[in-house]
């Protein structure tokens, strides 16, 4: 019966002539309504906005912390180096050339074990001595977390006497780069949790305050998008406003982090404070939206 009358009424919508300006009344009167909402939270949207920025500031705080250090983990990656000491004997473009094939090898240079003695001997001040240094390979890897595997294929590699990398500061690059990933999860789950919440409830509050309001709309016939959408578009409105105002705090954290990156040498991500600036914007309206709108579906039977 139900699906008779759903059917009845799209195929009566069809054929209703499309009148834009009615259209553009109803978009205007949902704003209006929104509007209204907003008026009627009074003092509490303060409180909402408030509480919100201080949640969005604390998220993009920590995620423009996450994009310089993950910055720094990559070019102290980058600097990891796995050292290939050759046979005597052996053709080191043989051995290059059978490195290179090797998957997540960005790159393999030779030293040769000339250059390597003469500024041996330079440091130490040696003479008359036999070179004992054999060529060497520097081969470096296109990410930290791929060195041990690339490690292990060149070992067996005919020609190869020894082989070496500076194994614990990988591993501490892999350690810090899954800290950091981790925590980023973790901030947005927490942040999104306590956003959603905070909305959830205040939308709770406007549907018991417009009870009889909406209950009058429902028996009059209104649609239910015309009363969902300005009860989210106020969702989306905290979300917004809560993130422009986190956004303020980041200019300060932008300028300490370029300060660090100069210091230490390592460029300063492309793009960073723009790329937090929009997530925060995005992040703050989707969360604010979505907490109306389970609020909706959890109060407001339509």
């Amino acid at each position: 019966m139900d699906n008779s009358k759903q059917q009845l009424k799209s195929q009566v919508k069809k054929h209703i002539p499309k009148d834009w300006l009615c259209e553009l009344r109803i978009a205007y009167r949902i704003v209006m309504e929104a509007v209204n909402d907003i008026k009627r939270t009074g003092i509490i949207n303060l409180v909402i906005i408030t509480t919100m920025a201080a949640i969005l500031t604390l998220f993009g705080v920590l995620f423009r912390f996450t994009l310089s250090l993950s910055t720094f983990a990559n070019d102290l990656g980058n600097v990891l180096e796995i050292s290939v000491y050759l046979k005597q004997n052996i053709s080191p473009t043989i051995v290059k050339d059978r490195i290179t094939e090797i998957k997540h090898v960005k790159s393999v240079t030779l030293k040769p074990k000339e250059e390597s003695w003469n500024s041996l001997k330079q440091e130490l001040g040696l003479h008359d001595i036999t070179n004992p240094l054999p060529d060497t390979l520097r081969v470096k890897v296109d990410k930290p977390e791929n060195i041990g595997e690339v490690f292990n294929q060149i070992k067996p590699i005919a020609g190869v006497e020894d082989i070496s990398y500076a194994k614990e500061l990988a591993k501490k690059m892999q350690v810090l780069a899954n800290v950091v990933n981790t925590t980023m999860v973790f901030v947005i789950i927490i942040s999104a949790a306590l956003t959603i919440t905070i909305i959830n409830n205040t939308i709770q509050l406007v549907i018991q305050s417009r009870k009889d309001e909406i209950e009058i709309m429902r028996l009059m016939g209104v649609s239910n998008w015309y009363i969902k959408t300005p009860l989210i578009m106020q969702g989306a409105f905290y979300g917004f406003v809560s993130s422009v105002i986190a956004v303020l705090p980041l200019n300060g954290v932008q300028g300490l982090l370029i300060n660090v990156h100069k210091f230490f040498l390592i460029p300063n991500p492309l793009y960073a404070q723009k790329v937090v600036i929009i997530t925060l914007l995005l992040i703050g309206t989707a969360f604010g939206a979505i907490g109306s709108f389970l609020s909706i579906k959890k109060h407001l039977q339509v």
